[in-house]
């Protein structure tokens, strides 16, 4: 949680609330991709296993989101929490890279 006391809160307030919505918007491409593509180099466990990493994950920023805004901003999260976030966005952009490679050749 932060601190409204403390000096930095608002600098956490102006870069989170924007990070959670990249968060928001990559998990949504990677969802439709999943659910609407089949992804040859993955077996049909691996893409359902990604799938559903990434609408837990969904879950857990728009549970965050609306704590920020109930709480006036004064919510935060886990650092180690965005770096999963992050590891897996990495994760989905590959998924993505390689199969769009696959297909224009």
């Amino acid at each position: 949680m932060f601190n409204p006391n403390h000096p930095d809160s608002d600098l956490f307030k102006t870069i989170l609330e924007p990070l959670l919505d990249d968060f928001e918007y990559w998990f949504s491409r990677s969802r439709s991709l999943l659910e609407e593509q089949h992804i040859p180099f993955l077996s049909a466990d691996e893409q359902k296993d990604l799938l559903q990493r990434v609408m837990t994950s969904q879950q857990e920023v728009s549970t965050v989101q609306a704590l920020l805004k109930a709480t006036g901003g004064q919510a935060g999260v886990d650092s180690s929490v965005l770096v999963t976030w992050h590891h897996l966005v990495s994760e989905c952009w590959q998924v993505s890279l390689k199969l769009r490679s696959q297909q224009s050749s």
